[in-house]
């Protein structure tokens, strides 16, 4: 069965943050699928990361590398773009996180997350989610 990962979780992976210890249980598993937004919200973190001085340039291009291969199954944004766009209409919620969403319903898959917002709105629709704290 596949695991859809969201970048709350990813991120953790690559910078030592609260939660770190519980997030990299999930990154040698092989059954890893995210929306392919995952590249975009993990380098905007590192982004903000480096204009805290909290980390530097080379960590945030190693991550960007490294996330491509320890997610073996990234899925393009249009191929959820209908049903995200949908779920973020009727939840009132940011479509970046419905596209997690989105896939995590076709996929009928469970997801982790770290966003207790995304958490709340995954359990409201019905998934199974696996959230780490921190």
């Amino acid at each position: 069965m596949s695991l859809i990962v969201d970048a709350s979780v990813a991120i953790k992976w690559y910078a030592q943050e609260s939660g770190s210890d519980q997030a990299v249980v999930y990154l040698n598993r092989d059954d890893l699928v995210a929306p392919d937004l995952i590249l975009a919200e993990v380098g905007n973190a590192f982004w903000k990361r480096i204009r805290r001085g909290v980390s530097i340039r080379e960590q945030a291009e190693a991550a960007l590398k490294r996330l491509a291969v320890d997610i073996p199954s990234l899925v393009p944004l249009a191929a959820l773009c209908d049903a995200a766009l949908e779920l973020a209409i009727e939840t009132d919620h940011p479509i970046y996180d419905c596209f997690y969403i989105a896939l995590a319903l076709r996929e009928d898959a469970p997801i982790v997350t770290a966003d207790p917002r995304l958490a709340a709105l995954c359990e409201a629709a019905g998934l199974r989610v696996e959230f780490i704290g921190g």
